[in-house]
Parts: C-alpha cells; sequence; structure tokens
C-alpha cells in the first residue's frame, strides 16, 4: 500500500527564470479558460476535450504538448468534481501549474529541479532542508505543481511512499474529541483548548474590529482591511494546523510504544447537528471553527506511516454512557456520575474509556470485556 505525500519547496529562481515561470502560470490559466469556454460543459471526459482542443492549445498558447495536455486534464477535473459538488467551474487564475514525470525533474546532488515553461526548460534551484532532504531521499516523483503564493514561487511535490501493514494491536487507545480538551486519551492524557480559545478569540475580536472599520472606510481603507483579514486567516490556520500536528503525533507515538490501535470518535456531521440547538453566537462560532476532520486525518496519515490501526467510533451516547458499568449516567460539563454504579469522575476521560471498549469490541470481538462491564458489580463511589 502506497501513502502519497506532498513536500512543499521553495524555489529560488534567477530574474529571468521567474519571469518565465510566471508567463506559463498565465499562459496555462488562459489554455484553462479557454478550453472552458470553447468545449461544451457537458463534455468532461480528457480524451474527449483532448481530440476538440488539443492543436489550438499549443498553437495559441505556446504550451509543451505535455503542459497541454496537464491543462485539459486540468479542466476535465474541475468540471467533474463540480458536477459531483452541484456547483459551476470557476475561473482558472494564474496560481498554479501541474506537471508530470516528463516535464519535471528534481535533483538532489545540487538541490536543483528542472521544468518546462513557455521559454524552454529551465534547472531552477529549491530550498531544501533537513525535512524536504529527509521526505525526498530514495524516492521519484512523478507530479508536481508549480504554485504562486502570495508572490513566492513554490513546487508542491507529490512523493509515494510505502505504507506498511497495521500490526495486530495488543491494545486500544480511546481518543474523546472536544474543545474544552482538545483530546483526551483513555490512557489518561489531554490536551487542554482553553489557550486555543483564547487565541481564536483574540483573532475573532480583531477581525470583527477590521470589518467593522472596512465597511465606513474609503476604498483604499476597505483594500487595506481586505488584505489584513487574509492574513489574519492565514496566521490562524497555521496556528490550529500547528495544534493538530502536534496532538496527533503525541496520540500515534503513544499507540506506536505501546503496540495499539487508536479508537478515534468520528464526528462527520457534528457542526450540523449542534447547529440545530439553540446558542449564543459567540459558542456557535467556537464549536464551527475548530477542525475536527484535520485534526482526525492527521491522525490517520501519521498511523499509518506508523502501522498503527485506527478505527472510527461513533460518537452517539459515549459521553453518556458509563465505562465502568455500561449503564447511562449524568454528564455535567466536565464532571460525569453513574446513578447505578457511583463512578463519578472526569467526563472526557470517561467518554475516551468507553470509545476505547468500543475499539476493543472491534480488535477483539470476543464480548468479554463489554460484558464483564455490564455484569460487574457496584462499587462505591
Amino acid at each position: 500500500m502506497q501513502q502519497v505525500l506532498t513536500v512543499r519547496i521553495r524555489l529560488a529562481p534567477t530574474p529571468e527564470q521567474e519571469t518565465a515561470l510566471r508567463s506559463t502560470l498565465v499562459a496555462f490559466a488562459d489554455a484553462c479558460n479557454h478550453i472552458h469556454t470553447t468545449v461544451p460543459e457537458n463534455i468532461r471526459n480528457s480524451a474527449r476535450i483532448q481530440q476538440l482542443t488539443y492543436k489550438e492549445v499549443r498553437q495559441r498558447f505556446g504550451l509543451s504538448a505535455n503542459l497541454a495536455v496537464r491543462a485539459i486534464a486540468r479542466v476535465s477535473m474541475n468540471r467533474k468534481a463540480a458536477k459531483e459538488l452541484g456547483g459551476k467551474v470557476q475561473v482558472f487564475k494564474p496560481t498554479s501549474v501541474d506537471y508530470d514525470a516528463r516535464i519535471f525533474d528534481l535533483r538532489l546532488r545540487d538541490e536543483t529541479a528542472s521544468l518546462t515553461t513557455v521559454k524552454g526548460r529551465l534547472r531552477v534551484d529549491m530550498r531544501l532542508s533537513k525535512y524536504h532532504l529527509q521526505k525526498l531521499q530514495g524516492t521519484q516523483p512523478t507530479s508536481a505543481t508549480l504554485v504562486d503564493s502570495k508572490g513566492t514561487l513554490w513546487l508542491h511535490v507529490q512523493v509515494k511512499r510505502e505504507v506498511p501493514p497495521a500490526a495486530e494491536p495488543q491494545d486500544v487507545i480511546g481518543v474523546d474529541l472536544g474543545r474544552t480538551d482538545i483530546a483526551v486519551t483513555s490512557t489518561g492524557k489531554s490536551w487542554s483548548g482553553q489557550a486555543v480559545t483564547k487565541v481564536r478569540d483574540r483573532y475573532a475580536r480583531t477581525r470583527q474590529m477590521v470589518q467593522k472599520n472596512r465597511s465606513k472606510g474609503t476604498r483604499s481603507t476597505r483594500r487595506r482591511a481586505g488584505a489584513l483579514l487574509r492574513r489574519l486567516s492565514g496566521k490562524e490556520g497555521r496556528f490550529q494546523k500547528h495544534v493538530n500536528h502536534v496532538v496527533s503525533k503525541a496520540v500515534v507515538s503513544e499507540a506506536q510504544a505501546l503496540g495499539a490501535a487508536i479508537a478515534l470518535e468520528d464526528l462527520t456531521g457534528i457542526r450540523e447537528r449542534t447547529n440545530a440547538q439553540p446558542r449564543n453566537s459567540t459558542e456557535r462560532r467556537r464549536s464551527n471553527s475548530w477542525a475536527f476532520h484535520q485534526l482526525r486525518s492527521f491522525v490517520e496519515y501519521k498511523a499509518a506511516l506508523a502501522g498503527v490501526r485506527v478505527i472510527p467510533i461513533p460518537p452517539a451516547y459515549t459521553s453518556q454512557t458509563c465505562h465502568h458499568c455500561l449503564h447511562i449516567g449524568q454528564r455535567q460539563g466536565k464532571r460525569f456520575a453513574c446513578g447505578n454504579c457511583g463512578w463519578v469522575g472526569d467526563a472526557d476521560h470517561n467518554g475516551a474509556q468507553v470509545i476505547r471498549l468500543v475499539g476493543l469490541s472491534v480488535t477483539q470481538p470476543r464480548g468479554s470485556e463489554l460484558l464483564s462491564c455490564i455484569f460487574r458489580a457496584p462499587e462505591s463511589p
């Protein structure tokens, strides 16, 4: 089994090379827009689109054979995605170009990339770190994307790595996700969300102030405010991504050390369910802004590389069930109390224990773990 990782590399072209690369970005976007406007929208097959536009695209926009094919494939892919999502293909902007193995190549010994442009083949310097070299060593990338991000040219290289088969787990670590605590494991580890909430609230107040000034300002004020809002969005997104990377790495590392699988709440559709409940605007913003899906995807791809199995668990009743006797208890904030066996403790830790029990029923389907909880004699709190 293979996993595709994207390695983001900054390019350091000469002024002449940068001009050629940006001209290629413009030509590629113009070619995509031309293809989309001249070919009927109901035609989505790339082979059919190529029959209709290939020669004209090459002659009109000066693209090489493979760049023309990649432009056609970009339009085909976007049309198929738009149909699946029920939307329409938007205007193509000169922000990225797709490359395959015939029109790009990496050379680690002198840290350069060979790219085909409208000005011919160029060998451009790359800025590689130890991280890049570690990810690229011993690989033969077959696809990449040239990206213009806020005036800086990057090369996003897709690297295929062999994923080891998941080892047979000896145990399961349950992970309860939330906002008060970002994640709580059944082993007792937790990552508080208070500092995260404080940072995100600060960003929200800043955005609110900027948007207020933007609505009342002049044209130049609105333009500067819009640029500031985009920068704030980027900083907040990077902060959120960093936190999710830290949490996911710690969870996977612990599971790998213990030879355990990871049972993780499947929170698909949580926004729709929680938004149906009456809440104030602050609580709605806080719950809608945290990227649970991103955290889960980070755990899944890191676990795959580490040979750790991930088990998605339906979240229904996991926070309301007592892990000691499996009866429904009462949760109030961070406190959980079971009226059947009298167990009292942290609600998130209890939820993680319940998730672990469900995960064990999947990895070791003998039923003893859950049944022993049901028939266990009640104990005093």
